[in-house]
């Protein structure tokens, strides 16, 4: 039985000083994956007993970047998807478990005016693909801020969203084929109805307050896993990002 988290962090060494620390040793996870990190190194001395760490960073500074800590040390661990033009921003880290693969992810933002859509695009083939690469071997355990509410029931205002970047027909449709190709939602599977939970909010007009939310962090798995998914959950009572972390236990 493992215990996954992924949070993003929205700038770590900000989280760090509202609660990180304090959440990570409570929640005691075996993998517990970061997006949003926004450090380069050396700029972080994390105190992790016990944990291997492996850290992603973009070439930008400030910008993106992930992190993987991990109970069990991983057979192997990677970074990107191995494609050049994918590969500066530091929006994945895989690990190969003897059963498994996780995989956190950072899903680039469409941006304002949807600026990076097409970007956005190209990006969810290419790595659609890897996933499936990878499952050609082992069962995936994908996580992260995917940056895509799929249906109106994962956010707070569908209607008024349809045309802002996570809410767009595309993105959605890169959803709908991502867990049409084996892949599943494991919130939905076991919370298909449930309205009104939610992983991000705005910063802004006290959205949090009144759960004006998008759910877009996921725990996504192989179909050959949904007999070993146990439960998942969405943390909202955790604060210290503009994000809460979302949960899967799975007997991998």
């Amino acid at each position: 039985m493992k215990k996954f988290i992924s949070w993003n962090v929205n700038g770590l060494r900000a989280c760090v000083t509202k609660g990180f620390l304090d959440f990570f040793r409570e929640i005691d996870a075996d993998v517990f994956c970061v997006q949003e990190t926004k450090l380069q190194e050396g700029q972080i001395d994390l105190p992790l007993e016990g944990y291997h760490q492996y850290w992603n960073y973009a070439e930008k500074k400030g910008y993106s970047g992930t992190a993987m800590f991990t109970k069990e040390e991983p057979v192997s661990v990677t970074y990107g998807i191995g494609i050049e033009e994918h590969d500066h921003e530091g929006r994945v880290i895989t690990a190969e478990f003897p059963g498994f693969y996780a995989v956190t992810c950072y899903t680039p933002n469409s941006q304002n005016e949807l600026r990076r859509l097409d970007y956005r695009m190209t990006w969810e083939d290419a790595f659609l693909a890897y996933l499936k690469k990878l499952e050609e071997s082992k069962p995936v355990i994908l996580c992260g801020d995917l940056n895509v509410a799929h249906e109106e029931i994962d956010l707070k205002n569908p209607k008024t969203n349809r045309k802002n970047a996570g809410f767009t027909d595309e993105e959605r449709g890169k959803m709908t084929t991502l867990l049409n190709s084996g892949f599943t939602d494991t919130f939905r599977h076991f919370y298909p109805d449930t309205e009104g939970v939610y992983s991000w909010w705005s910063y802004r007009f006290k959205a949090r307050e009144k759960n004006a939310g998008w759910r877009i962090d996921y725990f996504i798995s192989s179909k050959a896993l949904d007999d070993k998914l146990v439960s998942a959950g969405i943390h909202t009572d955790v604060f210290g990002s503009d994000h809460c972390p979302v949960e899967l236990v799975a007997d991998v």
